[in-house]
């Protein structure tokens, strides 16, 4: 479906929307459009988070973002501040289309919020959509902004959790993404941080978790170009880790023991007392080790090199 009103807004009915919206049991009767619709073939990943997002949450939303550069990706958010505008203007940074979704009417005179509306003509601008179930001069009221959020999580194909606090609105478009049988994703959080605790509790229900880009496009359903720079160093660290594993195995049983007992920086007495052998043989060892490239001594302690 591609549609363009840049201006205007459209109208559609249900028989114009995307397969998946159709799908929810709460879907829409009618939406206005603002903008051009992604190519059916896109995938839609909705990206929410805390409106007081922090800086942790913020690098992330730029990395997994910039990371779906050239993929056939729409960004999908709530024009909210916070992690909506983030997720938004870093897929704008990164040549994504973007949809819009707030809880207002699309008219620029009532796009909420106010301080948003830059961001909503520039997503225009650049070939993205707003979306509303609303009519174009709608103000919006608090109970508006949970019911556009079955919006975002039935349009979307996955959704991911930037971060959420106990009493996030991100909770409820995780519950309605599980309700629609929608993949949830998770960025981890330290278990102290109050914004972990949307990750926590959906890691737990089984949700998806999220190192990088990869990740995402895996539970999209889309392969990563042969030159993707995450897969490429992912290949790499993935070598690296099987020819210290091959090392490893070209080692003496004696010598596998002491590197075993290497795992920290630890001093010639410690491993003495530690090891069943003679420590006249320990010495030998350790030497033996270090002329390999295995480990080294400093500061009066063996430590690995590999």
């Amino acid at each position: 479906m591609e549609k363009e009103y840049l201006n205007e807004s459209s109208i559609l009915y249900p028989s114009d929307y995307p397969e998946q919206l159709r799908q929810i049991p709460d879907m829409p009767e009618k939406l206005w459009l603002r903008g051009t619709m992604p190519p059916e073939a896109f995938r839609l990943l909705a990206v929410v988070g805390s409106r007081a997002l922090s800086r942790y949450g913020r690098d992330m939303c730029r990395s997994l973002i910039a990371g779906l550069s050239g993929y056939p990706v729409s960004i999908v958010s709530g024009l909210a501040i916070g992690a909506d505008a983030c997720a938004h203007q870093n897929a704008l940074e990164a040549g994504l289309h973007t949809i819009a979704i707030p809880g207002s009417g699309l008219a620029d005179s009532v796009l909420y919020p106010r301080q948003n509306r830059f961001l909503a003509q520039q997503i225009l601008a650049h070939g993205g959509t707003l979306l509303s179930e609303h009519e174009p001069q709608y103000k919006p009221h608090p109970f508006d902004f949970p019911s556009r959020n079955r919006i975002m999580a039935g349009l979307s194909h996955a959704v991911l959790i930037i971060e959420a606090g106990k009493k996030s609105g991100t909770l409820i478009t995780a519950r309605l993404a599980v309700d629609y049988s929608r993949d949830v994703l998770c960025v981890p959080h330290r278990i102290s941080d109050p914004h972990s605790f949307g990750a926590s509790h959906y890691l737990r229900e089984g949700a998806a978790y999220v190192r990088d880009s990869l990740d995402i496009l895996e539970a999209l359903g889309i392969s990563p170009r042969s030159d993707d720079p995450l897969l490429v160093q992912s290949a790499a660290s993935t070598g690296a880790s099987a020819r210290h594993d091959k090392a490893i195995q070209n080692l003496s049983n004696e010598e596998r023991k002491l590197y075993g007992l290497l795992e920290a920086p630890r001093s010639r007495d410690w491993v003495i007392r530690e090891s069943s052998l003679p420590a006249q043989k320990i010495l030998v060892l350790l030497v033996t080790l270090e002329l390999k490239g295995f480990i080294q001594e400093k500061h009066g302690e063996w430590m690995r090199l590999l």
